[in-house]
């Protein structure tokens, strides 16, 4: 099996981002309960164009991780594991499962309460941490369950997108939103019928459309995966506008964006008893979404889906693979603290929200590395192309 540069590129900047992910939260939870912890929260509230500098990270920077997403997401449906729909259909139902169990597990706890809107909370996972985690296993991972997890876990993201704009849409302004959607088509024909590979109006168009989509009340990290729609990947090689721009971001993404995020967001002020956090019921919703309805919701539909006969394991993965992605597939991190922002209106909740979403990634993540390195065989050499 090959694997492309890009690909490969890809898995080692979200590898490498995982690491970087790692540090920026310890420090920030660090400057959070220290002596600092009072001007460190305000500096990230400050104002500056009339919103705080976490509004403009949350909504401004966050638009492009989520442009990369939709770009990488863009080249697994012409060009990778979604392409053929036989392959597709694994992580497809791998993603339905590991999003479907973990709501119902939360909504078990919180239905008919104020926090019963944090159901998509456990619903996400974090591909930078999870490709890191599994980056950890060297040459026991073989090729085909990097692209299972990367799959799985992009496809978990435009689910996440999907409920972000269903969902937590609260009020619509239908004229700014259809001006939006509106550039949004004239970016597709600029791409797909006048031929315009030039960057610069697809760039400009962006901008004009986050505009309008951040003052229409849908999120406006929406636009990043519609502009990648709308950027034209022709055949997809290296000179291909869609590559040219993956190829760029890929580094900004990973080490400038998301630990900027995780800085402005994991800002936790450890305080109150721990035990009475723990058995919160939005907690217990998040925890067993995270630790235990991920694992089960992908390894359970996916055995389903392949025992009935929709699709099929690749040659080199066996059930144990499955399992061990699944545990991984629990590491929510920054999808599951985007989302919680969005969920949730009351600061405690929100803080608390966030402790047992870092404490829940950690328990999965630990977890799902050490079943992997117990069950993979230390024996898978990639093949490069």
């Amino acid at each position: 099996m090959k694997i492309t540069k890009l690909f490969k590129a890809f898995f080692e900047s979200e590898k490498l981002g995982g690491l970087v992910l790692i540090i920026c939260t310890l420090l920030s939870l660090l400057l959070a309960n220290s002596s600092f912890g009072e001007s460190y929260h305000h500096f990230w509230l400050t104002e500056f164009a009339g919103q705080s500098i976490e509004y403009w990270i949350n909504d401004g920077l966050m638009t492009i991780f989520f442009l990369l997403i939709g770009l990488e997401l863009e080249r697994e449906i012409y060009q990778g594991e979604l392409s053929n729909i036989k392959d597709a259909l694994l992580p497809i139902f791998a993603a339905i499962g590991g999003m479907l169990i973990p709501a119902a597990i939360f909504l078990f706890f919180n239905f008919g309460t104020e926090t019963q809107s944090g159901a998509g909370i456990p619903m996400a996972t974090d591909i930078a941490f999870a490709l890191g985690v599994l980056s950890l296993l060297g040459n026991r991972v073989p090729l085909s369950l990097k692209i299972f997890l990367t799959a799985l876990a992009v496809i978990d993201d435009l689910g996440a997108i999907l409920i972000i704009a269903i969902f937590y849409t609260k009020t619509l302004l239908w004229t700014n939103l259809f001006i939006a959607l509106g550039m949004f088509v004239f970016l597709y024909i600029l791409g797909k019928y006048f031929k315009v590979k030039n960057l610069i109006p697809y760039l400009i168009g962006g901008v004009i459309m986050w505009y309008f989509m951040l003052n229409s009340g849908v999120h406006a990290t929406i636009t990043g995966v519609l502009l990648a729609f709308a950027i034209p990947f022709g055949n997809g090689g290296e000179k291909s506008t869609s590559y040219i721009l993956q190829h760029f971001l890929h580094k900004p993404v990973a080490f400038i964006i998301l630990p900027i995020f995780a800085l402005a967001n994991t800002a936790i002020v450890m305080s109150g008893n721990i035990s009475e956090i723990l058995t919160e019921n939005y907690s217990l919703g998040i925890a067993l979404g995270l630790i235990i309805g991920k694992p089960l919701g992908i390894f359970l539909i996916t055995f389903i889906a392949v025992k009935v006969g929709f699709c099929k394991l690749p040659s080199d993965l066996n059930w144990k693979s499955v399992l061990g992605v699944g545990f991984l597939g629990g590491i929510g991190f920054t999808m599951s603290i985007f989302i919680t922002l969005l969920a949730f209106d009351n600061e405690t909740v929100i803080n608390n929200a966030k402790f047992i979403i870092l404490l829940s990634s950690l328990v999965a993540g630990v977890v799902g590395f050490v079943f992997l390195k117990a069950t993979l065989k230390d024996s898978h050499i990639e093949v490069e192309e």
